[in-house]
């Protein structure tokens, strides 16, 4: 980890640490609850990173205030009139309304990502210190050692984060602890740090409902929290290998695995995508949107070029059983994005040798799909997730 260096009385240093990738300051002064979040702004708009000495929820009162200055510009909902507007007719009114539709949609969702990571830099220049032993030497502060400890691994000596950062390791400690209940299992996913948590469960349940093909063996590949796993072996599958490329993924699947009680029946391996052999049943839930991802902590949503996608299939052919099937697990948010096209995603899946069985369709479920306020609702509104039954052609 790279060193920052600081004058504070005395000559100070300390290990940068940036889950989100972000670069160790070049500018840092200190800071209290004196300054102003005008001032606070300014300097951090203008690259300087600000350590904060003051108290703990004053850290978190600036960061809100400062999220609100940059929230202003944020990208707006492109207009839903705009393309009706063109004065086309008849169907090639609406072939072109549509594609107006998609274009507007799709700029917003690269304008959306462009200001995301504007302000990730800046609201990421607000830091604090962690202690040689994980502790936060704030007034007020709560004590973060565990949290810091399940996210960062053992105290490596003082540390700087950014505040927003260590908000999100605090979070998923709780979200650690209380878990995800997950009605397909009966049961709760205690998802850790890094690891995407199974919030939606409309994809967990189009898995625990499908129906089985022959056999008693199956493949979870890119396992996450190993909530497909878990399913799969509760409905009766013998023998259950995950993978997962993360060890942060594989840490975690095997301890929800062990809570569960399927420690017998599920092996987690990795880093690689397919383990050695042949399954009856090939699961694979990639990420869903095939642009690259802003962090190492955007991997469970982002898959540059659809990378992990066209691996599960091209390597299906050579992993399935006779008789076997592949479930690919997918939303088409993608779609509406326009980042992929179905013709595209048809086109890979022919070109790999397999062929379409029969796909089964659910909507989505969360509540930012019926929120118009969501720069990307019309997407989001109109999204599609698939459990689509292939097998080898």
């Amino acid at each position: 980890m790279p060193l920052v260096r600081w004058t504070e009385n005395e000559p100070l240093s300390a290990r940068w640490h940036s889950e989100s990738e972000l670069p160790p300051p070049r500018r840092l002064i200190v800071a209290d609850d004196r300054v102003r979040a005008a001032t606070a702004h300014r300097l951090t708009a203008e690259g300087t990173a600000l350590l904060w000495r003051g108290d703990y929820h004053g850290a978190r009162q600036l960061l809100s205030a400062l999220a609100r200055r940059i929230d202003r510009k944020a990208p707006q909902p492109p207009d839903r009139g705009a393309a009706a507007a063109s004065g086309a007719s008849g169907a090639s009114a609406a072939s072109g309304a549509s594609a107006a539709s998609v274009a507007s949609v799709a700029e917003t969702f690269h304008l959306l990502r462009r200001f995301r990571a504007h302000r990730a830099r800046i609201l990421g220049r607000l830091l604090v210190l962690l202690e040689a032993d994980h502790s936060l030497a704030l007034r007020r502060a709560p004590d973060v050692r565990q949290a810091c400890a399940d996210a960062y691994g053992p105290p490596t000596g003082p540390t700087l984060v950014p505040l927003r950062e260590l908000l999100g390791v605090l979070g998923a400690r709780q979200w650690r602890e209380k878990g995800v209940d997950v009605p397909a299992l009966g049961a709760r996913i205690h998802p850790h740090y890094g690891v995407f948590a199974p919030v939606r469960g409309e994809y967990v349940d189009l898995v625990a409902r499908a129906a089985l093909p022959e056999g008693r063996t199956a493949f979870d590949l890119g396992t996450g929290t190993g909530v497909l796993a878990a399913v799969l072996a509760r409905r009766g599958l013998t023998h259950v290998t995950a993978t997962d490329l993360s060890p942060r993924a594989r840490a975690c699947a095997r301890d929800n695995l062990g809570r569960l009680g399927l420690t017998d029946r599920v092996t987690v391996t990795g880093p690689e995508l397919y383990p050695p052999g042949r399954a009856a049943l090939i699961v694979c839930n990639p990420p869903w949107l095939p642009v690259r991802p802003a962090s190492p902590l955007d991997q469970g949503v982002y898959d540059p070029g659809g990378a992990m996608l066209h691996a599960f299939l091209a390597g299906l052919p050579a992993h399935l059983e006779p008789g076997g099937e592949g479930w690919l697990i997918l939303s088409d948010l993608a779609e509406h994005l326009g980042l992929r096209t179905r013709d595209e995603l048809l086109a890979a899946i022919g070109k790999a040798g397999l062929k379409v069985l029969g796909r089964t369709d659910t909507r989505p479920r969360h509540p930012r799909a019926n929120d118009p306020r969501d720069p990307l609702h019309a997407a989001r509104a109109a999204e599609v997730t698939s459990l689509w039954r292939l097998a080898a052609g």
